[in-house]
């Protein structure tokens, strides 16, 4: 670690990058850094999430899906988009029809389906658990100044491709 990673980390308080060593490969550092980062931000949200709308960040993520489809979406979908099995978007689904927030609607082509999609409640409840969530974010970033915020956004996005690349030369050489 440099001094000035010294200076920001707290050795008080571990998480996942205080597993680093002095020693380890920058990359290895980089990626426990991300994950440190994240799971600190993520933790914030659900906590959040918890204490001030009595929800869990699952159920926040799919009425967000829902909220950006209005028309609704089959579950399969719904799994594709939150990357996770059909299984546990049934289990929130099911949890937040019987509270009126969702609804599932027949499609008429196939008697098998059925879109989800947000109630008129459940559009009132999200608006205000977004407005929430858009309030805490910024206070995480707060002091961090709008110019470091901007590129570490761009360097997370070059990040992205060529993470992606990668993964899609090894995928294909396999």
């Amino acid at each position: 670690m440099n001094d000035i990673s010294a200076s920001i980390i707290s050795p008080a308080i571990p998480d996942l990058e205080s597993r680093a060593r002095n020693d380890d490969h920058l990359d290895t550092r980089l990626w426990l850094r991300l994950m440190a980062c994240a799971t600190l931000v993520e933790g914030h949200i659900r906590s959040r999430l918890r204490t001030e709308h009595q929800t869990t960040l699952p159920r926040f993520d799919l009425m967000a899906q829902l909220q950006r489809y209005p028309s609704g979406l089959k579950m399969s979908e719904l799994s594709r988009h939150m990357m996770v099995t059909n299984g546990n978007i049934t289990g929130i689904t099911d949890q937040l029809e019987k509270e009126g927030l969702v609804e599932r609607v027949k499609v008429l082509t196939d008697r098998r389906s059925s879109l989800i999609r947000l109630t008129s409640k459940g559009k009132r409840q999200f608006k205000k658990m977004a407005s929430s969530h858009e309030e805490w974010l910024s206070e995480v970033f707060a002091d961090m100044p709008a110019d470091t915020r901007l590129n570490l956004f761009h360097a997370l996005g070059a990040l992205k491709v060529t993470a992606r690349n990668n993964t899609l030369t090894v995928a294909a050489a396999s």
